[in-house]
């Protein structure tokens, strides 16, 4: 009996990052890495709040359009593989500093981005949908930071990093790129691949040792560690945010109860809306 042959499976297309393996690095870069880029954060900083102003005229344009305006996604475009060898230098994945400038194809870190049309009922809803990611990577992302010291300290030591901690450090790498890139429209594919693709996965374009990128057991595991290092670190702000408001409340003479029933408004309480009558700023 005869069948239809099968569809063709399309396959969302995601950012991807090239990554050559890791190698030896310069113990002296690796001891004054933060101390070196500082020239380069002052100049991110700059890029993302001209990134911000530009994001949110992608939005209303990307309404209109279906799609970002051209100076909007050439902006971006640019911006974000600037910041993503910014943070691969700072988390120790590669020892080669990144140049002050966009165009940069001779760097060891690429970024592939394909800008293209837009649901616009997703880009309405972006700042949203983007909830579950933005708190996956922003998990993972303090976790590491919480654990830098000691992965630091490996670098320095060993002058390299250790093949697990570099599939790890990569991954997040990556999926904060991802996570970005479908926040600022970028990209129409929501981010995944944190924990690496399966062995076997057919790369698209050329191969790098981060694509595809196949995690170890033990790279696996220290994603692992790292998101709950985050939750720890998350659970310990925000005891310590209460004890400190509970603290606050004592010191003004407010009833913590009476604070937490007024009004939501912007500003200190004691001069908001749901400031308590008679009680007046310190």
């Amino acid at each position: 009996m005869w069948q239809a042959p099968p569809a063709p499976v399309s396959r969302e297309w995601r950012p991807v990052l090239d990554m050559p393996a890791p190698g030896p690095q310069n113990r002296w870069t690796v001891l004054l890495r933060a101390l070196l880029l500082i020239p380069q954060f002052v100049v991110v900083w700059v890029l993302s709040v001209v990134a911000f102003f530009v994001t949110v005229i992608g939005w209303f344009g990307a309404l209109v359009l279906g799609r970002l305006p051209g100076f909007v996604a050439d902006y971006l475009s640019a911006f974000l593989p600037y910041d993503t060898r910014v943070t691969a230098y700072l988390m120790l994945t590669v020892d080669r500093y990144p140049p002050f400038r966009f165009e940069a194809p001779e760097y060891p870190v690429q970024v592939g981005l394909r800008p293209g049309e837009l649901n616009r009922l997703a880009v309405l809803f972006r700042i949203i949908l983007v909830i579950p990611a933005s708190i996956v990577q922003g998990l993972v992302y303090a976790g590491w930071w919480m654990a830098a010291f000691v992965l630091w300290l490996v670098v320095l030591i060993l002058g390299r990093m250790p093949q697990p901690l570099y599939e790890a450090t990569t991954a997040i790498l990556r999926y904060r790129m991802r996570y970005t890139a479908y926040l600022v429209m970028l990209s129409s594919a929501y981010p995944k691949g944190l924990f690496g693709e399966e062995p076997g996965s057919e790369p698209e374009g050329r191969v790098s040792a981060t694509r595809p990128l196949v995690l170890s057991g033990a790279g696996r595991g220290l994603v692992v560690l790292f998101l709950i290092l985050g939750l720890v670190s998350w659970a310990t702000g925000s005891v310590t945010a209460s004890v400190n408001s509970d603290d606050d409340d004592r010191d003004d003479g407010v009833d913590p109860a009476e604070r937490v029933g007024a009004p939501l408004v912007p500003g200190p309480p004691a001069t908001g809306l749901g400031a308590r009558p008679g009680v007046t700023e310190r």
